[in-house]
């Protein structure tokens, strides 16, 4: 699983970034977790608003540092 965090480096991205590799590792999940910080990347990404969350290319969340029982939720797969 692929988990980007968009945004310019603020600490509300560090934020964002640290929720989301604490709930892929409570849920013992392999996630590659990485920061994307250039304005043209996120801009071609569809990225409006930061921080956001991508999960494998797709906007999971974005305008705020999500919780981490959010975070859990957009990391754990889909269900049936």
């Amino acid at each position: 699983m692929k988990v980007q965090i968009a945004g310019p480096g603020c600490p509300r991205c560090h934020q964002t970034e640290k929720v989301m590799s604490n709930a892929a590792q409570e849920l013992n999940i392999n996630a590659d977790i990485s920061h994307v910080s250039d304005m043209k990347e996120m801009a071609q990404l569809g990225i409006r608003i930061t921080p956001a969350v991508l999960i494998d290319g797709k906007i999971a969340m974005a305008g705020r540092v999500p919780s981490i029982k959010e975070a859990k939720k957009i990391l754990q797969p889909l269900e049936g």
